[in-house]
């Protein structure tokens, strides 16, 4: 995916990324599995939930989407708590593995299925089963795997062996037209969206002392102007992808959601994607991702006994 095109957004900041690193490492601490499903389900619900988002659901209808509204969002979220709480149970105490693998994917095709009955046949959330639910696993393993998101990797580098043919889905038939990595990559190596882009973004906009929600909002944007958003490409091919990132670029080069011309430009991207029919769906299961991350470290800040989450202001 082009998580190196995001450079101009992200410098490179040594000191950053080695705190970032070690506070995952400091997240993975154990948590009980109840615990960890209902961070899950607040990330999912916090992202539906923030306003203004460019052409998704959120508390001022919905967006691109109109098979979706906020209410379908929250119960598909709610709906998928005990299917977190069973990715975390098989996890706890395990290393990856294809049979952890398989038996994770078992519990999350059990929450689809979950999923679309909350909906009424609405897909809200399958990209982020598969997102939070590796993140989930990871972290119900404890304190022997060096970070969350490196332990996601590794389950999500074995086979599915019942999964569905590939090519029946939409997201592969883009991953192939459009050589993109889509969410398997992304997971594959390591989130690089959550940890390179989504955790930074969150850190500089806290520290501009800017309100949460814009906060929020510009991490949104940082990963949507550098992911291969399979959602926007779907969608709208390429001229949705490129209106999505260069719009997102430009909102951050105003200074951000919190600014005056940082707000006329937001709703200036959420015209041309709704023109489009185009919704950065991929980019708002990775800020979820981010924040349940964000929510892990913060949980974790007090006890971690280097300082090194200074940085992250929590």
């Amino acid at each position: 995916m082009g998580a190196s095109s995001h450079a101009a957004l992200v410098p490179a900041r040594v000191s950053i990324h080695r705190a970032i690193h070690d506070d995952l490492a400091v997240a993975a601490r154990p948590l009980f599995d109840t615990q960890l499903a209902a961070f899950a389900v607040a990330a999912l619900i916090d992202e539906a939930q923030l306003t203004p988002k460019p052409a998704l659901v959120d508390r001022r209808g919905s967006g691109a989407h109109r098979d979706l509204d906020l209410a379908k969002m929250i119960r598909s979220a709610e709906a998928l708590e005990p299917t977190f709480a069973a990715l975390a149970r098989v996890s706890r105490g395990r290393a990856p593995s294809a049979t952890l693998r398989a038996e994770l994917a078992q519990i999350g095709r059990a929450g689809e299925i979950a999923m679309m009955q909350a909906t009424d046949g609405s897909n809200a959330h399958r990209g982020a089963i598969w997102i939070l639910g590796l993140l989930v696993a990871a972290a119900a393993m404890g304190t022997t795997q060096a970070t969350i998101c490196a332990t996601a990797a590794q389950i999500a580098c074995f086979p599915d062996r019942f999964a569905a043919p590939a090519s029946d889905s939409n997201g592969e038939r883009v991953r192939r037209r459009y050589h993109v990595g889509g969410a398997r990559r992304e997971a594959q190596d390591g989130f690089p969206h959550v940890v390179d882009v989504g955790l930074p973004a969150l850190d500089r906009a806290r520290a501009s002392g800017i309100p949460e929600d814009a906060v929020r909002i510009d991490t949104l944007l940082a990963i949507m102007a550098s992911l291969d958003d399979t959602c926007l490409l779907h969608r709208a091919g390429l001229p949705g992808l490129t209106a999505g990132r260069q719009g997102a670029l430009r909102v951050l080069a105003c200074g951000g959601s919190a600014t005056t011309q940082g707000r006329a430009a937001l709703a200036t991207l959420e015209r041309e994607l709704m023109a489009l029919n185009a919704s950065p769906g991929g980019s708002a299961d990775l800020l979820a991702a981010t924040l349940f991350i964000d929510t892990l470290i913060q949980r974790n800040a007090s006890r971690n006994p280097s300082g090194s989450a200074a940085p992250w202001n929590i």
